[in-house]
């Protein structure tokens, strides 16, 4: 049984969050995730559609390995990883004891997540990455825009939810068995509801904390030692699990 870290890089569609549409085959991109995950010996997958078979031989080695992947364009990058996951998590259900997901070009590791005290006392629990904002704020809220209007209950969940901390989806994990289920359903969530979504806001965020809030939100555990303060730029600090930006 073993613990994994999985990442996605995808390339040749334009990125939302940067303004900008990422270059193929640049590996300086996924660099310090690579190293920082194969410093502390966890396994870690990188989902790719673009790097060159060179640029896989040259990087991967006994911690990092490359999957490629074929995108498809029904969904924007940051909704469609959740399939890429879910689909070769699949296949390996009997070997896998506990899984992170990040993004890759603004995450790194500090610590081993997997044998900290606070993961292996909590198989139950689902781990995920915060900021230090509130869910109801001017971004989430139009964010939300097609999600409010296709899910019956989403009003009622921002309304409930509106003073708690704002949760985010680039960094989480868990035990096997609560992960993979907490990840059907975020991908349920994105076919049944976001797939038709035309707005200029991608829905990754809603989602999540949508369903870790309404299904999960007794069994949750954000902020440090998970992660660092986001857009804080704590590169140095070294008592989280992750530094994200």
């Amino acid at each position: 049984m073993q613990h994994l870290v999985l990442a996605c890089h995808i390339t040749g569609v334009y990125d939302v969050n940067r303004n900008m549409t990422l270059a193929d085959n640049s590996y300086e991109l996924v660099r310090e995730w690579a190293e920082s995950v194969a410093a502390l010996k966890l396994k870690g997958v990188i989902f790719h559609n673009s790097f060159s078979d060179q640029t896989c031989a040259r990087h991967e080695n006994e911690y990092i390995s490359f999957e490629r992947i074929r995108y498809n364009p029904a969904f924007n990058p940051n909704v469609y990883r959740y399939f890429v996951y879910r689909d070769y998590l699949a296949n390996y259900k009997d070997q896998i004891k506990s899984v992170f997901v990040t993004d890759v070009s603004d995450v790194t590791l500090a610590q081993n997540p997997f044998i900290h005290p606070l993961f292996t006392a909590n198989p139950d629990a689902l781990f995920c990455g915060d900021e230090p904002t509130i869910l109801e704020n001017d971004w989430m809220l139009s964010h939300g825009e097609h999600l409010r209007a296709q899910i019956q209950d989403y009003r009622a969940y921002e309304e409930r939810f509106a003073s708690e901390t704002l949760l985010n989806c680039g960094v989480f994990g868990g035990s096997f068995p609560l992960f993979f289920d907490f990840l059907q359903q975020l991908c349920a969530l994105h076919s049944t509801y976001n797939h038709t979504n035309k707005s200029a806001y991608t829905g990754d965020m809603g989602a999540f904390n949508y369903l870790a809030r309404t299904r999960y939100n007794d069994n949750l555990h954000h902020g440090s030692p998970v992660n660092t303060v986001f857009k804080s730029y704590e590169n140095d600090r070294t008592d989280c699990w992750f530094r994200h930006k």
